[in-house]
């Protein structure tokens, strides 16, 4: 199959130049460093052994052709430029996997393309892309994919089967899940870490910041059982709890887009999921506070 990267950074340098270096045709939609990866070509360094591709990059989708899969790996924020991005990618059959942050996007992206088949992606990474051409994969590497409005089952297990070619660990899961389990991560670090500008191992190490980080952790769970989402429950809170505490001290994307000066994912990470709680009649006040204090920082950067 054709694979189509849109947004090259931490996520779609990772995962694209997996399959590419996997022998799959992968086509890379850069922004700023497009000239530098046409002319020297991508490199990985990754926890699980570094690699170098020579990426078939472009700068503009108009030039790309048409593809099978495509993989929007781009911040939720700049989703309004997915009208113009992405038509010419796309043919009748094309599936589209957005790897974004957030609850809700899938919805979004649907009402703008409505007859286009979409599927979500869930990453498990530390990733970050902090200079030209060059991807920093820390460690974990993980991502499912949820049934949006795909047509074709066997068009997302040829995916699946693909990416496990190309040595990353992949499965199915159900979308609601799939999307309120990533949340009992997203929701508490990604916010955390820019609000006590810190990383995930020192929220865990001190111990008022961990109960904290559990409680609004507990706080998308009874979220999700509000919303009769199965699945997401304490056990899992201790497992990511777990996690993390065996993950290299990480900035989230949220922390790096605040470093950087750039717009943060506020609106699908707290706002989205905290409007449709609120509507299932329950209420995330250490979420909602945390909410208020990105928008305050983000106004004032």
């Amino acid at each position: 199959m054709r694979y189509g990267i849109i947004g090259s950074g931490a996520i779609g340098g990772y995962y694209g130049g997996k399959l590419a270096r996997a022998g799959q045709d992968v086509h890379f939609l850069f922004r700023s460093d497009y000239e530098y990866v046409k002319e020297n070509g991508l490199q990985v360094d990754s926890c699980n052994g570094s690699f170098h591709i020579k990426a078939k990059a472009y700068c503009n989708t108009a030039d790309m052709p048409q593809c099978d899969v495509v993989l929007v790996c781009l911040k939720s924020v700049n989703n309004g430029k997915l009208k113009e991005l992405l038509p010419p990618l796309l043919h009748p059959q094309t599936l589209v996997v957005l790897i974004q942050n957030g609850i809700g996007v899938e919805q979004d992206v649907q009402q703008m393309f409505p007859d286009v088949q979409l599927a979500a992606g869930l990453a498990f990474i530390c990733s970050a892309k902090m200079e030209q051409g060059r991807v920093n994969h820390q460690c974990y590497g993980s991502i499912n994919l949820a049934n949006y409005s795909c047509r074709d089952e066997a068009l997302m297990q040829k995916v699946v089967d693909e990416f496990r070619e190309a040595g990353v660990e992949t499965g199915f899961v159900e979308y609601q899940e799939a999307r309120w389990k990533k949340a009992v991560w997203n929701m508490p670090f990604n916010g955390m870490t820019v609000a006590l500008h810190t990383q995930t191992d020192l929220l865990l190490k001190h111990p008022d910041t961990r109960r904290l980080i559990r409680e609004q952790m507990m706080e998308v769970v009874g979220a999700a059982q509000a919303l009769g989402v199965n699945g997401v429950d304490e056990a899992f809170v201790e497992k990511m709890i777990e996690m993390t505490d065996a993950m290299t001290p990480y900035s989230p994307s949220m922390r790096l887009d605040y470093d950087f000066h750039r717009k943060m994912e506020i609106y699908y990470l707290y706002t989205r999921p905290i409007e449709i709680a609120r509507k299932a009649g329950f209420r995330m006040p250490k979420l909602e506070m945390l909410e208020a204090e990105l928008k305050f920082l983000e106004k004032n950067l």
